[in-house]
């Protein structure tokens, strides 16, 4: 067998879609496999048997790897998919630290694989496809919320440090108290009555970033998340409307291409 026909017939394997699917239902098994391996009483007895089923699947999956990168046309093409490279380094680091309970935590990422079903159900895709669509938009919305927990944080800590040092006490514990009052989780009665005893003007600070954050920056989390899933759903699906437009667009392409010609053959009639 010549190196051209064996990396023909390793590229064909990898592609296949049988081949495809047991290896997605291996990675949930070694999924499942490692969350039994959570329970004390699960593991004491079965152990041994756990052990050898977990690296049964850990050369399974070292095989899958070495017939991909040998169907691959190059090495560089390989590694070239950052989903390549993680398999690459989740199964080296397994044969590496075979048996720690560090790698564990390493070997189930490995089941975000199961992923490539987002792109076998559209309402999933949609939603991933805003997702990616969300995330420039995401980064500026962050900063804003980043600075506005800041300035809260600043001003809390100053006025009520010494009033409720638990929660006031230093920045970082303004900030951990101020996350649990934007999720709206016993921010009144956990957080606010027992300063609002001691200082009955404090309610301007708890109303004012309730308005502000949970109403008004979150949302805007939402609304962005909302604009982008419906951008990704015209992008699956047109409506008439966009279509019509996309054909005008055409059209108009089409129009000036022609003046285009028609402009270049006068010039070299002249």
């Amino acid at each position: 067998m010549t190196i051209k026909s064996l990396q023909a017939r390793c590229s064909a394997i990898a592609e296949n879609k049988t081949f495809i699917n047991v290896i997605i239902g291996l990675i949930v098994l070694n999924a499942i496999i490692v969350g039994f391996e959570t329970y004390p009483s699960i593991s004491n007895r079965f152990g041994s048997t756990i052990y050898w089923l977990d690296t049964l699947l850990l050369i399974v999956f070292t095989i899958e790897i070495i017939i991909r990168l040998i169907g691959s046309s190059s090495p560089i093409t390989f590694f070239k998919n950052p989903w390549n490279i993680f398999d690459f380094v989740i199964v080296s680091a397994s044969f590496v630290f075979l048996g720690s309970s560090y790698i564990i935590v390493l070997r189930i990422l490995r089941v975000l694989r199961v992923l490539r079903a987002i792109s076998i159900i559209p309402s999933l895709r949609k939603i991933v496809n805003a997702l990616l669509l969300t995330i420039p938009s995401m980064g500026t919305i962050t900063i804003l919320l980043g600075l506005f927990f800041y300035i809260y944080g600043v001003i809390g800590t100053t006025l009520f440090g010494s009033i409720s040092p638990e929660y006031f006490g230093s920045l970082h514990r303004s900030l951990l108290t101020l996350f649990q009052v934007i999720t709206l989780e016993s921010w009144a009665s956990g957080v606010m009555y027992p300063i609002l005893e001691q200082d009955p003007s404090s309610w301007w600070y708890f109303v004012t970033f309730i308005l502000i954050g949970a109403f008004v920056i979150v949302n805007l989390f939402v609304g962005v998340i909302v604009n982008n899933v419906e951008e990704a759903s015209r992008e699956e699906t047109p409506t008439p409307t966009d279509k019509k437009l996309e054909e005008m667009d055409r059209e108009i392409k089409e129009m000036k291409d022609l003046l285009k010609k028609i402009a270049q053959n006068e010039k070299s009639v002249d």
